[in-house]
């Protein structure tokens, strides 16, 4: 769709504004240096490639056997290591296992997602231990698409101070890696999550990232119509109205929790 992919130009203005912001945050919380979880897909990536470029940064590789794909892995490593990340691993397997076992008479057929996001929730502690520990911020890696959608973890992934990359819906996060070097394997592999075995996001937004970065940049950025996005993306109702759903069914993750207030 035109204007939603972006000219070189300002790939460098978005490049050099993340990095900006980085440093800013870090300066203004007399931090040490960042933490960011680094998966081994292109959103981490892309966060681990800028932040290393400005401040002090360390990473955590946080496998959960039971759905972490060793590919993963091993990517994450590779790029700790190419950009000169320090880093450690940690299978947080156990740790999952220990809450699932706080709830014996439930189990991951019946409530999967539930059971899914005690994956995100144990790594933003552990990223906050960590972060806590070495005087760091806590780096986030979600993009526009997922902020918009709702796609992200309450409390989980969604547990950061700051998201480098949250004005860059999907589309532009693969423009920008490319336009930065980070390695194909990663920037063409599925998005994933990593919540169960085989998952991938798009199967389980039931459409793909380009259709909806179509629709939501024609609807926020473009400001236009139902008809209109119709009629200028090609885009069909059915895809219209997925997105329109997840986004009034995910406000109350982008919003701070509502205060009670009392006239006394």
């Amino acid at each position: 769709m035109e204007g939603l992919e972006l000219s070189k130009e300002s790939l460098v203005k978005c490049e050099n504004k993340i990095m900006e912001s980085i440093v800013r945050v870090v300066e203004l919380s007399n931090s040490n240096g960042a933490i960011l979880a680094i998966s081994g897909g292109i959103d981490s990536a892309l966060v681990a490639t800028l932040a290393s470029r400005v401040v002090d940064v360390y990473g955590l590789i946080m496998p959960d056997s039971t759905s972490t794909d060793p590919d993963d892995i091993q990517h994450a490593r590779e790029l700790a290591e190419s950009l000169g990340i320090d880093y450690e691993i940690i299978d947080i397997s156990s740790i999952v296992q220990a809450i699932y076992r706080s709830r014996p008479e439930l189990g991951p057929e019946e409530c999967k997602l539930a059971y899914a996001n005690v994956k995100p929730r144990v790594r933003m502690i552990m990223n906050y231990f960590a972060a806590n520990l070495d005087g760091r911020i806590v780096l986030g890696t979600g993009n526009k698409t997922e902020l918009c959608l709702g796609y992200f973890t309450k409390y989980g992934d969604g547990g950061v101070d700051i998201l480098p990359i949250g004005d860059l819906y999907k589309t532009r996060v693969w423009q920008l890696s490319r336009h930065l070097g980070i390695p194909e394997h990663i920037v063409s592999k599925a998005p994933s999550a990593g919540l169960w075995k085989g998952q991938t996001d798009e199967a389980e937004l039931g459409l793909s990232y380009k259709t909806a970065d179509m629709i939501l940049y024609a609807m926020f950025d473009k400001g236009l119509t139902r008809e209109q996005i119709k009629k200028e993306t090609g885009v069909d109702d059915e895809s219209i109205d997925k997105v329109m759903q997840r986004i009034r069914g995910s406000e109350h993750k982008r919003i701070m929790p509502p205060i009670v207030k009392l006239d006394v």
